[in-house]
């Protein structure tokens, strides 16, 4: 791929849970103050994917003032009848900006055929335009988010003139078929960071240049296999 083919997009809803895991291991959640970078490329994949390209999130612009609001949550027991009642903590009214691009998936040699950037760019383009393929959630699947056509930095954001930071965050999980490491084929790892915000602008790094990684386990990778679990020129991969 000569040039990366990048794409633009607005995201919002009326609630985010961009959760902090943190918090969640007492049954409450708390949300982080802005999308982790693997919430934004969840969203993008929810707008298209493939398992030929590999999304990258460049930047998010955050649109809108940061608020928070507490709601009780009465989790649903699978083993017994008990009632809890849980905090959870959302965002509200929420938008954001967000650009990016796809490159090839270099553990998918298995799919080479499949290499055609025109295609995988017009389709993406479409489905942007469309409000994407699958549903779109702000973190959580109770937390409904819409897609919509954009021209990044075009429209005034609340934060255009501010700049915060936000302390050390979940940045995401790279799974084994993302790996670029050679050494760490096949291993499960997640990635933490320090983000800055200027301007309103949140610039993510590359995941192989995160500050800080640790690794979960070793994980299969799925193999798409021609006349078995998939058929050439199927657009359902």
């Amino acid at each position: 791929m000569d040039k990366p083919n990048i794409f633009e997009y607005r995201v919002y809803g009326k609630y985010a849970l961009f959760t902090d895991p943190i918090t969640k291991t007492g049954g409450e959640k708390f949300t982080y103050q802005i999308p982790t970078y693997q919430a934004l490329k969840g969203i993008t994949e929810s707008i298209y994917w493939k398992p030929t390209i590999q999304h990258y999130i460049d930047e998010v612009r955050v649109m809108n003032i940061i608020r928070t609001q507490s709601q009780g949550i009465r989790p649903i027991h699978f083993n017994d009848e008990k009632n809890d009642l849980s905090i959870y903590t959302y965002l509200t009214d929420v938008e954001y900006e967000v650009r990016g691009h796809f490159e090839w998936n270099e553990n998918r040699k298995d799919l080479i055929k499949d290499r055609n950037e025109n295609k995988h760019y017009d389709i993406m383009r479409r489905m942007i335009e469309k409000g994407g393929r699958r549903d779109i959630f702000l973190g959580t699947r109770e937390c409904q988010g819409y897609v919509e056509p954009c021209k990044f930095g075009e429209k005034k954001g609340f934060y255009d003139n501010i700049d915060m930071t936000f302390g050390i965050m979940l940045h995401g999980i790279t799974y084994p078929d993302e790996v670029t490491d050679k050494s760490k084929e096949g291993i499960m790892s997640v990635r933490l960071w320090t983000p800055k915000m200027k301007n309103g602008i949140i610039k993510f790094p590359r995941p192989e240049n995160c500050p800080i990684v640790r690794d979960i386990g070793k994980r299969d990778i799925k193999e798409f296999i021609s006349g078995v679990n998939f058929t050439e020129g199927d657009d359902a991969l």
